[in-house]
């Protein structure tokens, strides 16, 4: 038989947010719109639920292993719930948007659902808010993706920030100029991620004592952008691969001189977490808080699926759950216990003060007002605090 306790047990990864987390969040994800619409931004709002092909086309396909599938009882097509809303804002932008002027810059905010969660974040439901610069492929777009989530974020009150800078393409490209297999590069790529040299120098032997060098100086080139960029830009790099890395060279220079002060660290070789990405990636970082706060990079908009050409992109993603977290507690405001027969004016009057007003349905019992855990009372047109 089932208890009350079990009736309230829920999925694992999935959690009731209450009082005051809940506000806190609420508030926190309207802050973070209201700072992107400051920056030219436009909001849009996309459906929790899409047709399977539309939602996992594109940049979508690498989300197909962290989707919930469901049933359309109307249509009887297959449908799933979004795992993240950077997809459904390139569909926006390359369909019902496509006749725009580009660069254009849209923002959202909203739920996702996966599949599973990972050790850093378990949580397989949160809030998602996050903006994208599509249409344009020019480093200072980049820049700004980057600069404008850290600047949203220290008006939120977070501060020491830390972004890492990884740019996953230049080692796919010696990977595609030395005309490694695809499930070789696979091994590669997370031996690389896994910083793990001697993994390294074992799958690249064959490939002769340049190129085996070539990966393990890409390992190698991380660490602080004081220390990594002469690393990175003694790499001996032609074609797209010293493309790539004039990229991140360019796009470091252009942060650092818009943020001195930014925290950036650097890391020419990391591809995990960014399979779609096809330039420079970032993740964002706060001390004490596990996870990452955001997430974000270059990549392609849209499908042809959908009908559409696809555009250059860049972006990103912050996450509210780990946002939270890294909020300084915010100063609640009184919570006063007013009378039944109080009038609408009161109430009014009071909320003005900055109080918090809850309705009470006796003649002022103060007892009852500590009950209803309220800091004040209002009686006879007097605030007494409790």
């Amino acid at each position: 038989m089932n208890t009350s306790t079990d009736k309230a047990l829920l999925p694992a990864g999935l959690s009731d947010r209450l009082a005051p987390d809940a506000a806190i969040e609420s508030d926190a994800r309207e802050n973070l719109v209201k700072s992107f619409i400051a920056r030219g931004f436009d909001r849009v709002q996309t459906p929790l639920v899409e047709f399977e092909d539309s939602l996992l086309a594109g940049t979508g396909a690498a989300m197909a292993a962290q989707t919930f599938r469901l049933m359309d009882p109307v249509s009887q097509r297959m449908m799933g719930v979004r795992a993240d809303i950077t997809p459904q804002a390139a569909r926006i932008a390359t369909t019902r948007l496509a006749h725009i002027a580009r660069p254009l810059r849209l923002c959202y905010s909203g739920q996702v659902l996966r599949v599973r969660g990972n050790q850093l974040r378990p949580e397989r439901q949160f809030t998602q808010a996050g903006a994208e610069i599509i249409g344009i492929d020019n480093p200072a777009a980049d820049a700004e993706a980057v600069l404008t989530a850290v600047e949203a974020l220290n008006e939120l009150g977070i501060e020491d920030i830390k972004v890492d800078l990884c740019q996953p393409m230049i080692g796919r490209h010696v990977m595609a100029e030395l005309q490694i297999s695809d499930d070789a590069a696979a091994q590669l790529r997370d031996a690389l991620d896994s910083k793990d040299s001697a993994e390294v120098k074992a799958l690249t032997k064959d490939l002769g004592p340049d190129a085996q060098s070539l990966f393990v100086a890409l390992l190698e080139a991380t660490g602080t952008a004081k220390t990594a960029i002469s690393k990175i830009a003694a790499l001996p790099l032609s074609g797209d691969a010293a493309e790539a890395r004039d990229t991140l060279l360019g796009m470091v220079e252009l942060i650092q001189d818009a943020a001195p002060h930014l925290s950036l660290t650097l890391d020419a070789a990391e591809n995990r977490g960014f399979e779609y990405h096809c330039g420079v990636t970032f993740t964002i970082f706060a001390p004490g808080v596990r996870g990452e706060l955001g997430t974000g990079g270059r990549y392609m908009a849209g499908s042809s699926d959908d009908g559409a050409t696809p555009e250059p992109a860049t972006g990103f993603t912050l996450f509210l759950d780990s946002i939270l977290s890294a909020l300084p507690a915010p100063a609640e405001a009184d919570l006063i216990y007013v009378p039944l027969g109080t009038s609408r004016d009161d109430l009014a009057m009071l909320r003005d003060k900055g109080y918090r007003t809850r309705q009470g349905f006796d003649a002022g019992d103060k007892a009852a007002a500590k009950h209803q855990g309220c800091s004040h009372i209002f009686n006879n047109g007097t605030i007494e605090a409790l």
